[in-house]
């Protein structure tokens, strides 16, 4: 799996200095209903297959959603320069194979209202919320653009809130999701200041849990191979759940961003209503979904219906 960096981006994300606006008149849950009906009995079947291949298909999506909508806006540019080997592209490309199969469904539903549904199943085959998907995006028409600006994982609060204040994602639905850090895996030199460099008085960083820090020190020995990575979730590395804001009132959140929602007091009273209260967490995640699914829709005007999903037309 990738860097701590991927990961970061699931919460955090590739943003640029760039505002991306959020579109939302076309988009309605039952958008397919009479042009291609059972649309998301297909997509959810078929990641189904993906996760029980392995599971890492469920932070892979989860990661690439959170690119693609944050760059260029949930248009699925994502696919086109990413392998047909991620598991992320894999599922996609083979869920809008199956949809176009069907008698009357053939180029009809969106590559990026595809991979829209896909995450949403994905975190809900994982443990987590099921919540209505909003559809009737088109797909972008250029590649992501990567080289916009990208946050640092040493960001602090302000920094971040900032950032997805520009997506009209505000705060609470920020610390949410940083939920989906409850799935994934983080390498080793992406968090290894905190366990072995942190300052000159404290080579652990004192904000971590005594016996957590000796845990990763035995996972990340100094000079450990880079590929090496642990889970972002200890506790239920393979559950979508709140486990994650316990761990992080617990002194267990792996990276330092994780670390500062709960350290900053304007953040920590959401960090421990969700640690307290699943259900608190499962409502306010999927609004935040829902808000993270309008930035940057494409129309007609702007976009297509990709006839393969890593391919432009």
């Amino acid at each position: 799996m990738a860097s701590a960096r991927r990961y970061f981006f699931i919460a955090v994300v590739l943003l640029g200095a760039w505002m991306i606006p959020q579109r939302m008149a076309s988009l309605r849950p039952n958008y397919y209903d009479e042009t291609c009906p059972g649309v998301e009995d297909v997509v959810r079947g078929v990641v189904a297959e993906k996760i029980k291949e392995s599971f890492d298909a469920v932070p892979k999506l989860i990661h690439f959603y959170f690119q693609d909508c944050f760059l260029d806006g949930c248009s699925a540019s994502i696919l086109v320069r990413t392998p047909i080997t991620n598991p992320a592209v894999a599922t996609v490309v083979k869920a809008k194979a199956v949809i176009d199969s069907k008698p009357g469904c053939k180029n009809k539903v969106s590559c990026a209202d595809i991979f829209n549904m896909a995450v949403r199943d994905a975190i809900y085959l994982a443990g987590g919320p099921y919540y209505k998907v909003e559809l009737g995006r088109f797909d972008s028409l250029v590649l992501t653009n990567l080289n916009k600006t990208a946050p640092d994982l040493s960001f602090n609060l302000d920094q971040l809130t900032d950032m997805f204040a520009q997506r009209n994602i505000n705060q609470k639905d920020m610390i949410a999701l940083f939920g989906t850090h409850s799935v994934g895996h983080a390498h080793c030199d992406k968090f290894s200041n905190r366990i072995y460099n942190y300052s000159n008085s404290s080579p652990v960083d004192p904000t971590l849990n005594p016996q957590y820090a000796k845990r990763l020190q035995a996972e990340c020995p100094v000079n450990v191979d880079p590929s090496v990575e642990v889970w972002l979730d200890p506790v239920t590395p393979q559950v979508f759940d709140n486990v994650y804001y316990q761990n992080l009132v617990k002194g267990m959140g792996l990276l330092g961003v994780d670390d500062r929602l709960f350290t900053d007091i304007r953040s920590m009273p959401v960090v421990v209503d969700f640690a307290q209260n699943a259900q608190h967490f499962n409502d306010a995640f999927s609004h935040a979904m829902v808000k993270l699914g309008r930035v940057g829709v494409m129309s007609s005007n702007d976009g297509n219906i990709r006839h393969v999903c890593n391919v432009f037309n």
